[in-house]
Order: C-alpha cells, then sequence, then structure tokens
C-alpha cells in the first residue's frame, strides 16, 4: 500500500481539470454568456500588459501546471518587455482581485516555431511564470488530452474570458467580470464549408458555438480555454485555445480554437516531459497528472516533486525561432520587390 505524504501539488486534490468551488451551481448559458461565480473555472488566467488600458487585460490563458501557462500565440506578435507583464491567477473580477488571487510575472515566453500570423497557423504558446502558483479551491490545473480521448464526442463544452461583451467586439467594453457560455462542438469539415469559413480552418482548429447568432467568444478572450466534461467523470479537458473568428456571435462564423490535443507532444517537449512510447493508446501523465478514463481505473496522483520540471524552455530552441523568423521576412521581402518594382 502507497504511503500518504505531503507534496507541493497537494493542494491541486491530486489531479487536474476538478472545479472545487463549482459544485454548487450549474453553469448557465464572452459575448452572450452570463457572469461566473468565484473559482468557477480555476485555471483560467488573466494575461496582462503593463501598457494596456483599465485593467491590463491583453488575453486568457489556463494554467497547467503550477508553473506553465498555455495560451495562443497571436497574443505576442507586437509583444515587449515581456518580462514586464504579469498573469493574474484566481481571479473573477479584474479591477478587485480577491485574496485568493495570486499574481505572477513572466519569466519567458515561447511561442511555436512554426506560428503563421496571417494564417494563424500553430497558433500556442506557452508562458513560464516566474514563481510557481500556490493551488487552492481558486486555483487548480487543466488537464490536457493526449491522442486517447475522443474529444468530437464530448458534449458538454464551455468557454470564459474577460474578453469584449457585445458583439460589435469594442474592445473598450472588455468585461471586468469573468462570463462564462456553454458551446457546442461543430464538425470541422461542416465549419470549413463554403458558406462557413470556406476552408480557412486548419487540422489542428476547432470550431465551437452556434449556427445561429448570439454566443461566442470575442476580442480579449483569445489565450483562453475551451473545456469539455469528460462523459463518464467529473472533470473537464481543456480542448482548445481561443485563436480567432470572423466578427463575434455572428451566424455561421462560430469561434475557431487550436486543438491542444493536436499539440499535446510539442508541449511535453517545450515542458521537458518527453512523451513516453507505448504500445497502445493510453492516458499518459501531464504535467501533474491527467484523469484515466475507463471503468475501475484508480484516482489519478500527481507526479512526484523531484520529478517535476517547470517548463525549461532551452535557450537553442529560441534561438533557432528566431532565425526561422529572420529567414521568412527575408522570403517575405523578395516575394514582394518585384510586385513593388
Amino acid at each position: 500500500m502507497r504511503t500518504a505524504h505531503r507534496t507541493p501539488v497537494d493542494n491541486y486534490r491530486g489531479t487536474c481539470g476538478l472545479r472545487p468551488m463549482a459544485s454548487g451551481y450549474e453553469t448557465l448559458h464572452v459575448v452572450g454568456g452570463t457572469d461566473t461565480q468565484p473559482g468557477a473555472w480555476p485555471w483560467i488566467v488573466s494575461i496582462e500588459g503593463p501598457w494596456a488600458a483599465e485593467t491590463g487585460h491583453i488575453c486568457g490563458g489556463s494554467l497547467i501546471s503550477p508553473q506553465c501557462v498555455l495560451t495562443a500565440a497571436h497574443c505576442f506578435t507586437k509583444a515587449r518587455h515581456i518580462t514586464m507583464w504579469r498573469v493574474v491567477i484566481g481571479a473573477t473580477q479584474l479591477t478587485q482581485l480577491g485574496p485568493e488571487a495570486q499574481v505572477r510575472n513572466i519569466k519567458r515566453l515561447l511561442v511555436h516555431e512554426h506560428y503563421s500570423s496571417v494564417s494563424e497557423r500553430n497558433d500556442i504558446a506557452l508562458l513560464e511564470l516566474d514563481q510557481p502558483v500556490q493551488g487552492s479551491d481558486s486555483v487548480q490545473l487543466a488537464c490536457v488530452p493526449d491522442a486517447s480521448l475522443r474529444v468530437s464526442e464530448l458534449t458538454t463544452c464551455y468557454v470564459s474570458g474577460w474578453g469584449s461583451i457585445n458583439a460589435r467586439c469594442e474592445f473598450l467594453k472588455t468585461a471586468r467580470v469573468l462570463r462564462e457560455a456553454k458551446v457546442r462542438l461543430i464538425n470541422v469539415n461542416f465549419c470549413n464549408s463554403s458558406r462557413w469559413y470556406r476552408g480557412a480552418i486548419h487540422p489542428h482548429n476547432l470550431c465551437a458555438g452556434y449556427p445561429q447568432v448570439g454566443i461566442d467568444t470575442c476580442q480579449g478572450d483569445s489565450g483562453g480555454p475551451l473545456v469539455c466534461k469528460d462523459n463518464d467523470a467529473d472533470y473537464f479537458w481543456l480542448v482548445g485555445v481561443t485563436s480567432w473568428g470572423r466578427g463575434c456571435a455572428r451566424a455561421k462564423r462560430p469561434g475557431v480554437y487550436t486543438s491542444t490535443q493536436h499539440f499535446y507532444d510539442w508541449i511535453l517537449v517545450q515542458m521537458g516531459l518527453h512523451p513516453a512510447v507505448t504500445a497502445t493508446p493510453t492516458s499518459r501523465p501531464v504535467f501533474t497528472s491527467t484523469p484515466f478514463r475507463g471503468q475501475g481505473q484508480p484516482r489519478p496522483v500527481p507526479m512526484q516533486a523531484d520529478r517535476f520540471t517547470p517548463c525549461p524552455f532551452p535557450h537553442q530552441k529560441l534561438v533557432e525561432f528566431f532565425n526561422l523568423l529572420q529567414e521568412l521576412l527575408q522570403v517575405l521581402q523578395g516575394e514582394k520587390a518585384p510586385a513593388a518594382a
């Protein structure tokens, strides 16, 4: 029998994807959504820039380990002095942080090496925080699914964020209180049809929302979580990162999200947690742990503290990224030169 002992991740309740503060209410039907109660989505974070107006909120993100946040790459296309930015965890109202909120600075930013701001391909990024975040009822870790989860079969999904609260996406009218909305996953092929997005959706994207007008993510929700409840247990999967959309809450223009499942191995590599090679697809521990599916499966336990690797972000990868970026700029300049002449 395994002897119980405390580790630095005990306050995360031994697993990820749990909502300790949300058991007493049902989430209702961000644009067209409702204000949340404190602790409703305990992994969501506010990423804030020092130059932004009012609360400083720029984008959302999801806490996937005590020191790593998963978000969207496009939030940082014009980022300067990233170590001056901050991340707020455990907050509901950004204008008045409660005692449960924790604030961290960004130590390192890693944008996907093949991110394209033109096509929004590979719109995903990781942030390493300057200090680990302490788990509590208001602060929990999100679960990133591996290839064994059938995401398309999940039926109870939600988006949340502090973004614009009207369909015209006026950024000055962002929500000061975290908002939430229930959405449905939409078949990507259907979403990519001629009357919808006309081929603009990539294989690593998800579509979520409704065919009609009314409920959607908007400006300021970028980078935030698209989560779906597991069909057989009481925890949630972080299946998407809010990426883009044409307008907000328009008919046949649902929100487009980066599939976290598609980038599962990329995330592990960046964090120094290389995926194990297995004969058959099974749920593998991610960050602290990932819930195991199936009847009779034991509840997952956190990884041992001495095995935890908090986002190493190798310097060489950053060098390679900037080299690739420089080469791309040279190619683009070469393509544009004849046209200008």
